[in-house]
Formats: C-alpha cells, sequence, structure tokens
C-alpha cells in the first residue's frame, strides 16, 4: 500500500506539471490552450493500458510543438479557423498512430537509430533557438508576423524598437521565467512552474494586469474531452502525411533514449517495437478526443520518478486529476497569464539546448561537429520539418562517408610484440620480406571498391616489389557483386605483374560468398589462410 501511495502523491505532482506545460505546448504548436489538457488525459489512459514503461510519461513535448505548427499554420493560414487547425492537428495525431502502430508490428524499432547523436544534437539545438525566438514576443506582451527563424527574429527586434512591448507582461513573464529558472537551477525539487503559474494567477486580479495589456488564457470548457472524428481534406493529407512521418521518427527516437535512461534505474528492460505501441495507442486516443501529437517527456518522466512513481498508477492518477479540474473548475486557470505560458515554453526549450554537448564534440571529434552544426543550421535556416530531414540525411551520409572512406593500413611486426600491428601506432615495424600486409577496416561493397582498388594498386607499384599482397580481412564482414567483380579484374591485374592477391582471417560466411561468386577461378584458392602468421609462413616456405 505504502507503494501505491508513493504513486498517488508522483501522480498529484506531476498534475502541477502537466497542465501548465499541456497548455503552453498546445498553444506553442499553434492550438487552443484546452487541447493541450485533452491530450494529456487521453495519451495517459491509452499509454497506461497499452504502454510497457511504468514510469515513463507521455503527452505534449516542446520538440514537438514547433512541428506540428510547421505542418498545420500553413493549411490553416494566419487568422485562420482553429477549429480547423484543431482538426488538422487531430488528423496528425491518427497518421501518427497508425505509423506508430505499423512499425511497431512490422518490428521496426530500429529506425530511431536513424538520427545519430550528433545530429540529434544540432536538431534539439536548432529547435531550441526556433522555440526561444517564437516565444519571445508572446514574453514581451505582442505578436509578429513571420515565417522562418530570421524573419521572426526581425520581427521581434522591430517590434521592440516601435515599442509595442507591454511592461506589465514583460514583468509577469519574465519574472515567471527568472524563478522557474533559478528553482530549476537551485532547488529542482520545488515545482517551480506551479508557483509561476498560481502567483501569476493570483497577480492578475490583484495588480488589475489584464487593464495593463495583459493577455489571460480565459475560462476553460467544462467537462471531459468530446468525442471528435478527425478530418482533413485529401489535398491536405500529403503535407499532413510528410510531418507525421517526421514526428513519428522524432517521437521514436525521443521515447526509446528516455526509455533506455530510465529502465537502467528501475531494473526494466527497453522494449523498442512495444514502446511504439504504446506510443501508436497515445496518439490514436488522443486523435479522437481533440488531441494532437505526443510523445514521451524526459524532464516530465524525471518529476514523476523523483516524486516516487514506480507504476503506472501515477498516470492514470494524472489523467483522472485533469478531468476533474475541466469537470468541477474550469474556471481556475481563466486568469493564467499568456506570458506566463511562453515563459514555461522558453524554460523547456533551454532545457533543450546542449550547449556543453556541442563542445564536447568540437573536443573529441571535429567532424561530428560539423555534422551537428550542419543539422542545426537546417533548422534554423531551413524551418523544423525540413531540419529534420536534413538531420536524417547528414546520419545516413555519415554512415556512408565511413564505409565509403574506412581506415585502412599497412601492418608489420614491432619488435618485442606477438603478431602484426598498424605501422602508424608501431612506426619501426618490420615489413616481412617479399609481402605487404594490408588491412582494409570495413565491409568491401560498391561505395568503397574503388578505393581498395587504388590502394592495393599503390602497394603493387611499391619499391621493392612485393610477392605477396595479404589482406588481413578480419574486419571486412562482407562483400557484395560490385567488390566481386572488382576483385577478380584486379587479381588478373596482379598477376600479370607477378604478384599474388592472398586473403587471411578472412569470415567463413565472406568466405562462402567468395566461393558463391566464383573468384576461386582466379584467386587460387590456396591464398586463404586463416591468419596472417599462416600466410608469412607459407611465403617463406615458398621462398624456400
Amino acid at each position: 500500500m505504502r507503494g501505491y501511495g508513493r504513486d498517488l502523491i508522483a501522480g498529484i505532482v506531476l498534475t502541477t506539471l502537466l497542465v501548465p506545460q499541456g497548455m503552453a505546448y498546445a498553444e506553442l504548436a499553434g492550438l487552443p490552450a484546452i487541447t493541450g489538457l485533452y491530450t494529456s488525459i487521453l495519451c495517459l489512459l491509452a499509454y497506461a493500458i497499452v504502454g510497457p514503461s511504468k514510469v515513463l510519461v507521455l503527452g505534449p513535448d516542446s520538440s514537438l510543438g514547433p512541428m506540428i505548427a510547421a505542418v498545420i499554420l500553413p493549411i490553416v493560414a494566419s487568422g485562420g479557423d482553429p477549429g480547423r487547425a484543431v482538426a488538422l492537428a487531430s488528423m496528425l495525431a491518427l497518421l501518427v498512430g497508425v505509423m506508430m502502430t505499423v512499425a511497431a508490428v512490422a518490428k521496426l524499432g530500429f529506425v530511431a537509430d536513424l538520427l545519430s547523436h550528433p545530429t540529434q544534437l544540432g536538431y534539439v539545438n536548432g529547435l531550441a533557438v526556433t522555440i526561444l525566438i517564437g516565444q519571445l514576443p508572446k514574453l514581451f506582451g505582442f505578436s509578429v508576423d513571420g515565417d522562418g527563424l530570421f524573419a521572426e527574429a526581425a520581427g521581434f527586434v522591430r517590434g521592440v524598437a516601435n515599442g509595442e512591448t507591454v511592461p506589465a507582461a514583460l514583468a509577469v513573464g519574465g519574472l515567471g521565467l527568472l524563478v522557474i529558472l533559478l528553482l530549476g537551477r537551485f532547488a529542482p525539487r520545488v515545482p517551480g512552474i506551479l508557483l509561476v503559474v498560481v502567483g501569476a494567477i493570483l497577480a492578475v486580479p490583484a495588480f488589475g494586469l489584464t487593464e495593463r495589456g495583459v493577455q489571460v488564457i480565459g475560462a476553460l470548457p467544462r467537462g471531459f474531452p468530446p468525442f471528435t472524428l478527425p478530418s482533413a481534406s485529401w489535398a491536405d493529407l500529403g503535407l499532413l502525411a510528410v510531418g507525421a512521418l517526421g514526428i513519428t521518427l522524432v517521437s521514436v527516437t525521443d521515447t526509446i533514449s528516455t526509455a533506455s535512461a530510465f529502465a537502467a534505474r528501475t531494473g526494466q528492460e527497453v522494449h523498442g517495437n512495444r514502446e511504439m505501441l504504446g506510443i501508436g495507442a497515445a496518439n490514436l486516443s488522443a486523435a479522437f478526443f481533440q488531441g494532437f501529437p505526443v510523445s514521451t517527456s524526459g524532464s516530465r518522466t524525471a518529476v514523476a520518478f523523483r516524486a516516487g512513481a514506480r507504476t503506472k498508477l501515477t498516470g492514470l492518477v494524472g489523467a483522472a486529476a485533469i478531468t476533474l479540474l475541466l469537470v468541477l473548475a474550469p474556471g481556475l486557470l481563466r486568469n493564467l497569464p499568456q506570458p506566463v505560458l511562453a515563459a514555461v515554453v522558453i524554460a523547456a526549450s533551454l532545457s533543450l539546448a546542449d550547449v556543453p554537448g556541442m563542445r564536447r564534440l568540437w573536443r573529441q571529434r571535429r567532424v561530428e561537429f560539423a555534422l551537428a552544426a550542419a543539422a542545426f543550421l537546417g533548422v534554423a535556416l531551413l524551418g523544423v520539418l525540413p531540419g529534420i530531414g536534413v538531420a536524417v540525411g547528414l546520419s545516413a551520409l555519415n554512415v556512408f562517408r565511413r564505409a565509403w572512406w574506412p581506415y585502412r593500413t599497412v601492418l608489420g611486426r614491432p619488435d618485442g610484440i606477438n603478431g602484426y600491428h598498424d605501422v602508424r601506432d608501431f612506426p619501426g615495424a618490420a615489413a616481412v620480406p617479399g609481402m605487404t600486409i594490408f588491412r582494409f577496416d570495413a565491409p568491401l561493397i560498391f561505395a568503397n571498391a574503388r578505393t581498395f582498388r587504388e590502394e592495393v594498386r599503390a602497394l603493387a607499384r611499391a619499391e621493392p616489389k612485393p610477392r605477396w599482397i595479404v589482406v588481413a580481412a578480419e574486419p571486412i564482414t562482407d562483400i557484395d557483386t560490385t567488390a566481386a567483380d572488382m576483385l577478380e579484374e584486379l587479381d588478373e591485374e596482379l598477376n600479370a605483374a607477378g604478384i599474388s592477391l592472398v586473403f587471411a582471417e578472412l569470415k567463413s560466411p565472406v568466405r562462402e560468398k567468395i566461393d558463391r561468386y566464383k573468384l576461386t577461378r582466379t584467386i587460387d584458392p590456396a591464398h586463404f589462410y586463416p591468419t596472417v602468421e599462416d600466410a608469412v609462413s607459407s611465403l617463406r616456405e615458398d621462398v624456400r
């Protein structure tokens, strides 16, 4: 019973975060604040039933908000019907739910690997800057019309320069942001967002903030979220589907990483496909109750975990508490200032940013820092949805680059050390007379077949000319048909020059492919050795 008591308390603590963040992230997505509460209720209920993790918390997410807005706002257009925006967001959630479910059934959990850590780091940093710039006008009490990061930044600067700032809005929003950040830094166990929200609601009538130009969210609709069928025109489905695909990828990546972090603490195992099924169910449920796409929240999961959450009861308590709020006291939040919601979103954007991670990449590996920087610029210059495409494309190109230009070296025998080692690590390593030992650290495929051939040709032209070029083939895990054709031509070319192409330490599955390709028509079947040492001994005996 004591365990369930902790979950009950954790559920109440979680609710204090779910309510303001849910409303703030709904507005970040370009939707009415109430939809954030509707979404929170349904996704918590659905994940508690279907999701595998006992502690993960799903809901509206700061990283998905700009993506949702990037999809629906161009369709609705500036000043469009909020009802249509909600309908489009619900259809987006439906598509995400379907994609998640199909991916889970097809066991496609590996798609989370499409975003490498450097590109993911650059993407979220770009997202953090995009969110920050987008929310600054709201924090200052005015709005701007701008499409893209630079247009919004320019609009904000013009607004401040033209005197559009509402001092009371900036005061309440800026103070709220300062309190959230300070408590998060120095007293993380104190519910800073709750204190700011309650204080701001009380300050509105006490200081007459509405008369001073501060916008508030107003009374929320009473009752449980209404059942509504998502709808969209055929003309809109193409853009919605593209957006849903990007949201699905980001959501899966975020969920798998968050689940892995908390599984280590709770002793659970991560089941990627079951997690996708749980997220799919959460999105499908939200879609039919005026909700929008959701993902796992690392920050809210951490809050719930610190408060004692150990079972799915925590999420159920959170859903029930939000429902009671809407049924019994929907007017409780009517005086919540819009600048405070902006402060909540800005605080979330700052928590997304990982500048130390970028510095670490700069110190450790400049190539991966360049990938992160390119992903950052993709989001900042092209927008959120193109940015995710840039991030995925860069991850794929980085994998291809490593296969295209793998590490390759010559091996020698250092004094006093057994075996044959990289001559770059051991410059004094002795070469075997009449032999060059070449190591190629990648599968031999179409992308790097030319590189392999040119390296071997260069070794064949060296003086003194080797009799054998031995490929230390343990790192070669595959040979495709393009590489096989190259090997056949290369072997004939080397034979004409009096040089034999020899393989050592070739893995059995790869050796079977050699036989299947009938490469032993040109490569001597006797020139395949279990170890480099065996190849060296064979050449020495041949010399004798």
